[in-house]
């Protein structure tokens, strides 16, 4: 009698490249797991213009003006930094 070893399937055992683990993220196990990187960017851009957008009121103080163009300033250095490593990120 001839033993036989390991049999070959016809279905490839391959994992999914980007698999999260329910252990690791339980929303995984119900629903679509991921993010929206371009609607990020987008919302960033439009909130930092809305803050210099905000200059233009009745506001007597000029600490309020402080605070918008600080956290608008902010997220634009923010996004700024965010687009460089996205465009250098294969050279590391």
């Amino acid at each position: 009698m001839i033993e036989e070893g390991p049999v070959a399937s016809s279905t490839p055992d391959k994992a999914p490249a980007h698999t999260v683990s329910p252990e690791d993220e339980p929303s995984a196990e119900w629903g679509w797991h991921g993010s929206f990187p371009k609607g990020t960017r987008i919302a960033g851009w439009f909130t930092a213009f809305a803050m210099f957008i905000m200059l233009i009121g009745n506001h007597t103080g000029r600490t309020e003006d402080l605070w918008l163009v600080g956290i608008g300033a902010g997220l634009i250095i923010l996004l700024v930094i965010d687009q460089v490593r996205r465009r250098t990120s294969w050279r590391r």
